[in-house]
């Protein structure tokens, strides 16, 4: 461990095959939890502020709805497009200059006085927010095999809590200084964190791992899916836990504020905060993949998954059976997550970057399946055929996951010298 104020250590690799060795501290590991929180939240800060954009704009009902359209759609393009530079360039000053842009991008959305310039500030937004992926794919670089599992797991609690406490905390920021306020707040702390970043990120750890020009670099990472089963079937599971996921977040709203609850948009919000608890505890899961427990991980997870559909079910008579099942979701999904980014990225160590951009667009996929999915069935079928829906998600996870046990060996990390 690093002596006296020292953020990391680096030192030669005797593991063969990853360059300069980096022993992290616990307080770099937050670190990158922290900014990866910061940076997804901001895809998902505009969905409780939308009736109060549209009216500030005067943009109509549908013109509103593109604004997380375009942000979504930002984001998976990044996830392609940006994302795998990772590989190709000095990853701590891609991050500091994504961040630093991601900054510009904030400023634009805070200061739009036209709907045509908050939809393209927020899909420059999205498009930037995939600052998110190269930290973890940076953070996988500099632990070692043994603990790579809990260092993912670690950072990868950061994304998804994030996620969760987006809504809450802009909901509660709008309430008190207005919907722009949000913006600004998100702006200034993510150049705060831009100068952190890149003052506590190690230098010669960051150098890119290839020498690819940017449309080789592209064309491998439909390569890797095409050579890697591993990889195809974790980006499935990533596609249908995290369908799963956007069932319940993207409609739970709607019965708490029918009766018997009529919760308002903070009290619903507030939700997140018992998702987190879930979302925090699959951090185990990492420690689980170090010990070569990734297959026996993923079947829990699922079977898990499945299970939180039962509760809930039971939404409209019991907040506990909404607590118990958003609780044992997001620690199902976590856990997922977890494992996938953990496995894939030992794949090819050099192309980590491809690799966790790649699957993060299954990731994408998945997300806008529920949405879509879910919002038309709640209005034909009610709260019922939702929670169908998401148990269906979860219980194909399940049987796929039952019928490739013997894929990769038992799931076992197997270190490699990088894509041929």
């Amino acid at each position: 461990m690093p002596g006296n104020g020292g953020a990391v250590t680096q030192q030669t690799d005797t593991r063969g095959g990853e360059g300069p060795g980096v022993v992290l501290t616990r307080g770099v590991v937050a670190l990158f939890a922290v900014a990866c929180g910061a940076a997804v939240a901001n895809v998902y800060f505009s969905q409780p502020l939308l009736v109060t954009m549209g009216h500030d704009l005067g943009m109509s009902p549908a013109l509103v709805g593109s604004v997380v359209t375009l942000t979504q759609v930002g984001y998976g393009l990044g996830l392609f497009f940006l994302v795998p530079l990772g590989d190709v360039a000095d990853r701590r000053r891609l991050i500091v200059a994504q961040l630093l842009l991601l900054v510009a991008a904030l400023t634009v959305v805070a200061a739009a006085r036209t709907a045509a310039v908050l939809l393209a500030g927020m899909a420059a937004t999205g498009l930037l927010a995939v600052v998110t992926q190269t930290l973890v794919a940076f953070a996988a670089s500099l632990a070692p095999p043994s603990g790579r599992g809990r260092v993912v797991g670690l950072v990868t609690s950061g994304v998804v809590t994030g996620i969760l406490l987006a809504r809450t905390a802009s909901g509660l920021v709008a309430d008190l200084a207005g919907w722009r306020s949000v913006y600004l707040a998100s702006a200034s702390l993510t150049a705060l964190l831009a100068l952190i970043l890149y003052r506590a990120l190690p230098r010669r750890a960051g150098a890119p791992s290839t020498t690819m020009r940017y449309g080789q670099l592209l064309r491998s990472t439909v390569t890797l899916f095409a050579r890697e089963r591993l990889l195809r079937l974790r980006a499935l599971f990533g596609l249908l836990v995290f369908a799963a996921f956007s069932t319940l977040w993207s409609s739970v709203a709607l019965p708490l504020s029918e009766a018997p609850y009529f919760m308002s948009h903070t009290e619903i919000g507030a939700l997140g905060l018992i998702g987190v608890a879930g979302a925090l505890a699959a951090s185990a899961a990492g420690r689980l993949n170090d010990r070569g427990l990734s297959r026996r991980t993923t079947g829990i997870a699922f079977a898990l998954l499945a299970v939180s559909w039962l509760p809930l079910a039971f939404v409209r008579s019991s907040l506990w059976a909404l607590f118990a099942g958003v609780i044992l979701l997001d620690l199902a999904v976590q856990a997922v997550h977890v494992t996938n980014q953990t496995l894939i990225y030992a794949l090819h160590p050099d192309a980590g970057s491809r690799l966790i951009g790649g699957y993060m667009v299954f990731y994408s996929v998945g997300s806008a399946t529920g949405a879509i999915a879910v919002t038309f069935l709640y209005t034909v079928a009610g709260w019922g055929a939702v929670c169908a829906l998401g148990a269906a998600f979860s219980c194909l996870g399940l049987v796929l996951w039952a019928f490739t046990r013997d894929s990769r060996r038992g799931d076992l990390l197997v270190e490699r010298t990088g894509p041929e």
